[in-house]
């Protein structure tokens, strides 16, 4: 599993944007800036709708004026859903990527197997990452939802 000053490894991750789909590579995504980054195990499920994302949307202001350049929420899902499940959640101003094929959440060492739930998703995580280094890392524990909310991570910040 990554850990803390581990470089964020090599992947791609995908988006759905007006003008199309794009594919980021990490390592430029990341590059020469402040990003936290969090994971949930599926977009429009209860506790990640309900909570995790809404918080970082609430959170916006005050992670800029931590000095945080961008907020990235992935999960195992594709850019399409995503994209919807970012519009549906009014997160505008966070980056909806899609980890479609789980390669990211494997090569963190953050990925989970839920059988007939859902197969192959992430674990719930945040971490910032400054240009392309994790500084701060927050993975939860089975069924939790403390470490990873907007709150404990501005309160690291």
């Amino acid at each position: 599993m990554i850990k803390v000053n581990d470089k964020f490894p090599a992947g791609e991750l995908q988006q759905l944007t007006a003008e199309g789909m794009t594919s980021h590579n990490t390592k430029q995504l990341l590059a020469n800036k402040k990003v936290v980054m969090f994971a949930v195990p599926g977009a429009f499920t209860p506790t990640c709708s309900q909570a995790h994302l809404p918080g970082y949307v609430v959170n916006f202001d005050e992670f800029k004026a931590k000095g945080v350049d961008t907020i990235i929420c992935t999960s195992v899902n594709d850019a399409f859903v995503m994209d919807a499940w970012g519009k549906a959640q009014n997160a505008e101003n966070i980056m909806m990527l899609g980890d479609g094929d789980g390669s990211v959440a494997k090569a963190l060492g953050l990925c989970m197997e839920t059988g007939a739930f859902g197969g192959l998703r992430s674990q719930r995580y945040a971490m910032v990452i400054e240009n392309g280094v994790v500084t701060h890392l927050h993975v939860e524990a089975p069924k939790e939802f403390e470490v990873s909310k907007a709150e404990s991570v501005l309160a690291a910040l």
